[in-house]
């Protein structure tokens, strides 16, 4: 198998996600991320285009980034995400909950 391992990278203010997220390696990429968020101070966006999959492991990802987000008072975005992780969002009526995906269709 050739998928690529998901991985953060911190770019200035934006942190930028890539490779496959599956169910197997999702909590390690979410801690890092957790990290990230109580690190980053006000505001943090995070940059979805290099994210290979889109499922709901990813956007139960990006809920747990919010949350934590609000509980840090630290404002997320996100962005570059893919039309079909946008979809998927909206088909789980969880658009206006993901900073960066209302307003998509």
């Amino acid at each position: 198998m050739s998928e690529a391992l998901p991985g953060l990278a911190r770019e200035g203010s934006a942190l930028r996600v890539t490779g496959v997220v599956t169910a197997e390696n999702v909590v390690a990429l979410r801690q890092q991320g957790e990290q990230e968020i109580r690190q980053a101070g006000g505001v943090l966006e995070i940059d979805l285009s290099g994210l290979e999959t889109a499922h709901s492991v990813v956007l139960s990802l990006l809920l747990c980034w919010q949350r934590l987000a609000l509980r840090q008072h630290c404002q997320l975005s996100f962005s570059g995400a893919s039309e079909r992780l946008r979809s998927l969002a909206a088909l789980s009526n969880l658009q206006e909950q993901i900073p960066g995906f209302a307003g998509h269709s």
